[in-house]
C-alpha cells in the first residue's frame, strides 16, 4: 500500500486477513480519499458499525445483504450504495464476492 499511488496493480498488493471470511486490500489513498477492496467468503459478515467517514461502495461480484440505518437491501454485482457519516451499517455475504469501498476522508485507522 502506498499513499497517492497513481496506478494500482491489485495482484501486486498484499491482503490483510480480517477474520470471519473477510480480507482487505488498500488500493490507494491520500488525506481526502481512500479506495479499498474487501473480499468476502459466503457467510462472511461485515459487523454493524459506524464511522465519521462518508462511504460509497460498489458490488464488484457476489451477492450481499446490505444494512444501512435500519434498512436491509439485497444487492448483487453492478449495484452500489451510499452511507452518510455516522449511520450504522453492515453487510452479510450471501454469495462469495468483492466490495469496492471508497471513503472520504481516508480511513487513517486502516493504515496505522
Amino acid at each position: 500500500m502506498q499513499r497517492e499511488q497513481r496506478f494500482v496493480e491489485s495482484g501486486a498488493l498484499t491482503w490483510e486477513d480480517l477474520g470471519g471470511g473477510l480480507k482487505r486490500q488498500i488500493l490507494t489513498f491520500d488525506d481526502n480519499l481512500m479506495m479499498v477492496k474487501v473480499a468476502f467468503e459466503a457467510g462472511g459478515v461485515g459487523a454493524l458499525h459506524t464511522h465519521p467517514h462518508t462511504q460509497m461502495s460498489y458490488v464488484e461480484s457476489g451477492r450481499f445483504t446490505i444494512h444501512i440505518d435500519g434498512v436491509d437491501r439485497e444487492l448483487a454485482a453492478g449495484d452500489a450504495y451510499y452511507i452518510p457519516p455516522h449511520e450504522p451499517h453492515g453487510a452479510v455475504c450471501l454469495e462469495a464476492g468483492v466490495l469496492i469501498d471508497v471513503f472520504t476522508p481516508m480511513r487513517a485507522d486502516f493504515v496505522s
